[in-house]
């Protein structure tokens, strides 16, 4: 009887071993979201056994969706500009929680409103040689501008502040 239970120990020692190795995998390849390993996994392990896996990895730090969100920004913010709306549809669509988005955006506003202004700026510049001022301005709402930092680009036209 004790060898029947040592041999089903190892099983499942080895089964979550497995599991660990292919998310990890997964993981380092490129930082992904809880969301994204569970839509990645899902109907692929034993259910019980993937999510003590999640929660091992969890506590690891190698699933940390807050982490990811201060990177993903970090990075749209070194390579596009992009309006705070769209920044959350991008993070939103990667199936983070709505309330961590917030969170997020929230304590770092200042600094999100300010790189919004700077985007805005960059693609008035980039669009007035070949649209009008108002086609410009339509665009940016459009992008989900807000209004302060369509007026903050419309000076760099204008002259006005």
């Amino acid at each position: 009887m004790k060898h029947l239970q040592f041999s089903n120990n190892l099983e499942k020692l080895e089964e979550i071993d497995k599991v660990k190795s292919r998310v990890l995998k997964y993981i380092v390849y490129k930082k992904r979201t809880e969301n994204e390993i569970r839509n990645k996994f899902r109907d692929t392990f034993d259910e019980e056994i993937f999510e003590q896996v999640i929660e091992q990895l969890k506590e690891l730090g190698y699933i940390d969706d807050t982490n990811y969100i201060d990177r993903a920004v970090n990075e749209f913010v070194a390579l596009k500009s992009m309006s705070i709306r769209e920044l959350k549809y991008k993070l939103i669509s990667k199936g983070l929680s709505s309330n961590l988005i917030e969170d997020y955006c929230s304590a770092n506003y200042e600094d999100l409103l300010e790189y919004e202004k700077k985007s805005a700026e960059k693609i008035m510049l980039k669009k007035l040689p070949t649209m009008d001022i108002q086609e410009v301005k339509l665009f940016l709402r459009k992008k989900g501008y807000m209004e302060e930092s369509i007026k903050n680009a419309e000076h760099l036209y204008t002259g006005d502040k």
